[in-house]
């Protein structure tokens, strides 16, 4: 079947119009990142910066999102404008409000010669050279919109390296109840350590940044400036998506040169895993899917893998319905493990089964796929991009999710699949194994396959027990069964983050000025 090329897109979104005011007695928290889905999105970061403001809405903290207008995302009513030098340029720009939900809104920040362009971070393969203003910028918006509230905030939540420089740029605030200097606390959540934002030690006084932080303790990095590092040293609490990969990176096979700071700060660290959004992602209400399911109503299933094989362009019989079909939604890169795929295709591709795959990445992985949906166009198709209703079809009409990572800090993918009933084959690591249990037939718990060592034997005998158990349908309905019955929404998580929220509030709020002296 022959692949079909998309351009990456920032989507339309349909947003909520009715504003709900959050409880006097809630938390007021702005967040800072770089994407954010409806309106812009390469991975699960976007995700997360849509569902976990709107689950914390739900508790009744008032939360407010800045982030990038990209090309193509909507307009709306300025809430806020800004205007900041940075490396000798004054940038002026609207900030345009989105309500998501009740006590939830994003504002996008409209600053057209940083972030109306073809692509997010790059274009053609290639960085744009001015990341470190556009993103500098972006912390210091968030700041300077801050510092304009008559009602501060308590929190201030930045999100991976782009928005490293949210602690360091809120130092500057002065909260006009008090004469201390003072801030709301920060917190910073990693999402993905080995994306740091390293550049050159000369954009250092260019983006309003001290020599006397350019040290070990402070955002020096091998002698270059590290937007990351800048963060975790500098944020009063840290975070990272999963208590896994919270100590995975304290070692030095995944903390990526930063284990050593990781370790520092570890009394400061917290892994809460990711949840899932439940209304984005309910196979009982999926808006992309032919015909609900759930749990009780299991045998609807069946119209979602048909639609699937047919949005595939593969032909939709008996036989190819009976056949285990395996899914992936991914980026095609190493850390996603497409070298152990890479390494085993010819093997693979041979095994009875039907795969479908939705992603974009990197070229060489690319046209593997597309060798392979030439050589077996009856049985491995893939879409080279990202489309949302292929996504859902994925998750939702495969039988099984393959998600063989080197390493994998939270993975949403693999609760998506426990949700909607395709049983997961993933390696042991990160978030994969804080919500994959292998299954156990001696007494039917567990729900997925798992496999221990980053080799591509490995991968393949444990997605051959997977295919040996799909042909006992008694077995698979079971692993089915346990994956949807799981809790894996943001409710959970959104409560765990209020706790840190709330030891942070105290520290800001007891500062005070220092007594004078004479």
């Amino acid at each position: 079947m022959a692949t079909k090329a998309a351009k990456p897109k920032v989507a339309r979104p349909k947003v909520a119009k009715a504003k709900v005011a959050a409880s006097p007695k809630g938390l007021r928290i702005l967040m800072v990142a770089s994407e954010a889905q409806p309106f812009s999105k390469t991975g699960g970061l976007a995700d997360v910066v849509s569902s976990l403001p709107k689950a914390l809405g739900r508790l009744g903290h008032d939360v407010t999102v800045i982030t990038p207008r990209y090309r193509g995302a909507p307009d709306g009513p300025v809430a806020a404008t800004v205007a900041l030098e940075v490396a000798g340029h004054r940038f002026q720009a609207r900030l345009l409000e989105h309500q998501i939900g009740p006590g939830a809104r994003v504002l996008l920040l409209d600053c057209p010669e940083l972030y109306d362009r073809a692509g997010i971070y790059y274009e053609a393969g290639v960085d744009y050279p001015d990341n470190p203003i556009r993103y500098a910028f972006l912390s210091a918006a968030a700041v300077d919109f801050a510092a304009q509230q008559t009602r501060p905030f308590d929190i201030l939540h930045a999100h991976d390296w782009q928005a490293g420089l949210t602690p360091i740029y809120a130092r500057a605030l002065q909260h006009p109840s008090t004469p201390a200097p003072q801030h709301p606390s920060t917190v910073l959540t990693i999402h993905n350590l080995a994306y740091q934002g390293i550049f050159d030690k000369t954009w250092v006084p260019l983006l309003g940044l001290g020599w006397q932080d350019f040290t070990i303790d402070g955002f020096e990095f091998f002698d270059r400036l590290s937007f990351l590092k800048a963060g975790i040293n500098a944020a009063d609490a840290l975070t990272t998506v999963s208590p896994t990969y919270a100590d995975e990176i304290q070692r030095p096979e995944y903390g990526y040169r930063l284990d050593g700071v990781m370790r520092a700060r570890h009394g400061r660290l917290t892994g809460i895993l990711n949840g899932i959004d439940p209304d984005e992602w309910n196979p009982a209400a999926d808006r992309f899917l032919p015909e609900p399911f759930d749990v009780d109503r299991l045998d609807a299933k069946a119209a979602s893998k048909r639609a699937l094989l047919e949005c595939f362009g593969l032909a939709v019989t008996d036989e190819s319905m009976a056949r285990p079909i395996v899914g992936m939604v991914s980026r095609m890169v190493d850390q996603k493990g497409l070298d152990l795929i890479a390494a085993v295709q010819a093997q693979l591709a041979a095994r009875d089964a039907t795969f479908t795959i939705v992603g974009t990445g990197e070229p060489h992985y690319q046209d593997m796929w597309r060798r392979l949906s030439h050589w077996r166009p009856n049985r491995i198709s893939a879409f080279i991009g990202f489309d949302e209703q292929r996504a859902h079809l994925v998750e939702a009409g495969a039988d099984m999710f393959l998600m063989p990572s080197r390493f994998e800090p939270c993975g949403l993918n693999q609760m998506y699949s426990l949700r909607y009933g395709t049983v997961p084959v993933v390696r042991a690591v990160g978030g994969l194994v804080d919500t994959v249990r292998p299954y156990n037939p001696r007494n039917g718990q567990g729900n997925g396959f798992l496999f221990s060592e980053y080799e591509p034997g490995a991968m393949l005998r444990t997605l051959d027990e997977a295919l040996a158990a799909f042909a006992n349908k008694k077995i698979w309905s079971r692993l089915q069964k346990n994956g949807m019955r799981a809790d894996y929404s943001w409710d959970r998580s959104a409560a765990e983050y209020v706790k840190i929220y709330e030891r942070l509030r105290p520290a800001r709020t007891t500062r005070r000025a220092p007594a004078s002296k004479g």
